[in-house]
C-alpha cells in the first residue's frame, strides 16, 4: 500500500579510520513514493546509499526492512531483499552487448549454454519500456553517454526491486530521456515501488519528490514534504545561503575587443551556418535541447570536428583549426562534458592530471621532468581552486565530482587560455562546488578570458551569461539578452514554438 513504511534507518553511524562519515542519520522510505536525498558532495549521501545497498556495514544504528531489523550483508544480499542501485558513475562492460550487461550473471540458460534468444527478447522488452531505440545486441562501447545511462536504468528495472536508489540518474540524459525516466518513475510509484532519488538539480527534485531529506557534513538536517517547502529553504538547509547568492554578479565591464569570430561554420549532420562572436571578458551561453548541436559547435571550434565550410578569425586574424593542437597553440581550451571519460586519467594522481597538457614547460635540459617544478604547479593549482584532496599524489578517482571538475579546469588553466570553452561545467556536482566554479568563471572573465559556456541548466545560462545563443536542429535560432528574457521565451525558441 502506498505510504506504508518499507525501509527505515535509525541513528546510522559510519567511521573510516579517524573520519566520521555519518553520525546520527535517519531515513524513512515509504512504498509508492519518491524520497529525495539532498546534500553537497561530502555530505554522506553516497556512504549512506552504500550502507543500504550492502557495500558498507554501519558501525552503529539500525536498518529496518518491512518492520524487522536486518543486516544487509553485501550487494547481492541487497538485491535478493529487493533493493537495487543505479550509480552515477556507469558500471557497464563496454565490450559486451546491451542484453549481456542488463542480465549479467543472471542470463537465461538452455542446458549448459546461455539462451541468447530469450536473453535478447527480455532485454528488448526493457528497452521498449524505457523508450530506448537500440537493439539488445548492440555493444555498449557504441552507445552515447546518455544511452549508457538508460541501459543502467533498464538493468535496475530488470531486478523488479521494491526499493530503487537512483544516484544522479539524469546527469547525462537529454530532456526527452529525462521525461521518459519520470514516466517510468510514475509507473513504479503506481506499482508501490519506493524510489530513493539523489540529484543536484533543484527544479527536478521539486517536480518528482514526495519527501526530501537534507544532509550536511555526514549528519541528518531534516526531512520535509515537497509541497511544504521551496528551493530557497532547501538550499538554506543544505549550505546556509540563498539561491540568489549561488550565482555571483558581474562587477566588471566587458571589453569591446573581439577574441573569436566564427562565420558560416557548417558540417553536414552536425552543425549548420554557425555564426558567433566572443569578446574579451565575455561569457556567451549556448542553450538547446539534447541533439541541438551544442557540443558539436564546441568541438568544431576546438578542432575535434572541423567544418566543411565557413571561416574563423582570432583577434581579427584569419585562422583554421584543423585539430586540437592547433586550438591549444592559439590559446583555446576545451573542458569536455564527460570529465571522467575524456577529461581525466582517473587512475593517475592529482599532480599528473594537472600538469599533463603543460608537460613541456616542466622538462629539464636532459628531457626529464623537473619533479620540484611539477609539484609546485600542482600545489598552487590545488590551492587556487580550493581542491579538496589529501595530497597531490592522491588518485583522482577518489575525489568527489566537484573536485574532479576543478582538476580538469586546473589542467587547462595551466595552458593560460584566452578562450575557454566549458561544456556542461557543473554537471553532477553539488551547489557549493557549482558556486566555486561560477566564481572562477567570473574571475577569469574579469581578467579578460572569453568564455563559451554550454549548459543544459537553463537557470545557469540565464544567471551566468552576458549573451545567450539558442540552438535547435543544428542551428543557432536566436540570440537573447539574459537580463531581459524569460525561461518560457528561451524554451519556445529551443523547442520550435517560436
Amino acid at each position: 500500500m502506498a505510504g506504508e513504511m518499507i525501509l527505515e534507518l535509525k541513528n546510522i553511524k559510519k567511521v573510516f579510520g579517524s573520519v566520521t562519515a555519518l553520525s546520527g542519520v535517519h531515513l524513512q522510505i515509504k512504498k509508492g513514493q519518491v524520497h529525495t536525498l539532498l546534500g553537497e558532495n561530502g555530505a554522506g549521501k553516497s556512504t549512506l546509499m552504500k550502507i543500504i545497498s550492502g557495500v558498507h556495514q554501519p558501525d552503529e544504528g539500525e536498518i529496518i526492512w518491512k518492520g524487522e531489523q536486518i543486516k544487509v550483508a553485501n550487494p547481492k544480499d541487497a538485491q535478493m531483499k529487493g533493493i537495487s542501485i543505479i550509480y552515477q558513475e556507469l558500471s557497464l562492460c563496454a565490450n559486451l552487448s546491451v542484453a549481456d550487461n542488463i542480465f549479467a550473471n543472471r542470463e537465461p540458460m538452455k542446458g549448459m549454454f546461455i539462451d541468447d534468444n530469450e536473453l535478447n527478447v527480455a532485454a528488448k522488452k526493457l528497452l521498449e519500456q524505457i523508450e530506448l531505440d537500440i537493439t539488445p545486441t548492440t555493444l555498449v562501447k557504441e552507445l552515447s553517454i546518455s544511452q549508457k545511462q538508460m541501459v543502467e536504468i533498464a538493468k535496475a528495472l530488470s531486478f523488479q526491486s521494491e526499493v530503487i536508489i537512483m544516484d544522479e540518474p539524469t546527469s547525462a540524459l537529454s530532456s526527452r530521456e529525462t521525461e521518459v525516466l519520470f514516466r517510468i518513475i510514475d509507473k513504479l510509484k503506481a506499482n508501490g515501488t519506493a524510489i530513493i532519488y539523489i540529484s543536484h538539480r533543484m527544479d527536478e527534485l521539486m517536480r518528482i519528490s514526495d519527501e526530501i531529506t537534507v544532509m550536511r557534513d555526514g549528519t541528518y538536517i531534516g526531512t520535509v514534504k515537497k509541497e511544504e517547502t521551496d528551493i530557497n529553504r532547501l538550499i538554506r538547509m543544505m549550505v546556509g545561503r540563498e539561491l540568489k547568492d549561488i550565482y555571483p554578479k558581474r562587477d566588471y565591464e566587458v571589453s569591446g575587443e573581439t577574441l573569436l569570430e566564427v562565420a558560416g561554420y557548417t558540417k553536414k549532420g552536425l552543425y549548420e551556418n554557425i555564426n558567433l562572436q566572443l569578446k574579451k571578458g565575455e561569457i556567451v551561453g549556448i542553450f538547446g535541447l539534447m541533439g541541438a548541436g551544442r557540443s558539436d559547435v564546441a568541438k568544431a571550434i576546438f578542432g575535434i570536428s572541423p567544418p566543411e565550410s565557413g571561416t574563423m578569425a582570432i583577434k581579427g586574424v584569419p585562422a583554421y583549426i584543423a585539430r586540437p593542437q592547433d586550438a591549444i597553440s592559439r590559446k583555446i581550451a576545451f573542458i569536455t562534458e564527460s570529465r571522467r571519460e575524456q577529461g581525466l586519467v582517473v587512475s593517475d594522481t592529482v599532480k599528473r592530471n594537472i600538469t599533463m597538457i603543460s608537460i613541456d614547460k616542466l622538462m629539464g635540459k636532459l628531457g626529464l621532468i623537473r619533479d620540484k617544478k611539477e609539484t609546485e604547479i600542482a600545489q598552487e593549482a590545488v590551492r587556487a581552486l580550493n581542491v579538496k584532496t589529501s595530497s597531490i599524489d592522491q588518485t583522482v578517482n577518489h575525489l568527489s565530482g566537484g573536485n574532479q571538475q576543478k582538476i580538469v579546469l586546473a589542467k587547462w588553466l595551466e595552458t593560460q587560455p584566452e578562450i575557454l570553452i566549458l561544456d556542461e561545467p557543473t554537471r553532477g556536482i553539488d551547489i557549493g562546488s557549482k558556486n566555486e566554479i561560477y566564481r572562477l568563471m567570473r574571475k577569469l572573465a574579469k581578467e579578460g578570458v572569453g568564455i563559451i559556456m554550454i549548459s543544459s541548466e537553463l537557470s545557469e545560462v540565464l544567471f551566468m551569461s552576458d549573451r545567450m545563443l539558442i540552438m535547435r536542429d543544428k542551428k543557432i535560432v536566436a540570440e537573447l539578452d539574459p537580463a531581459s528574457t524569460t525561461q518560457d521565451e528561451v524554451m519556445l525558441y529551443a523547442t520550435g514554438g517560436k
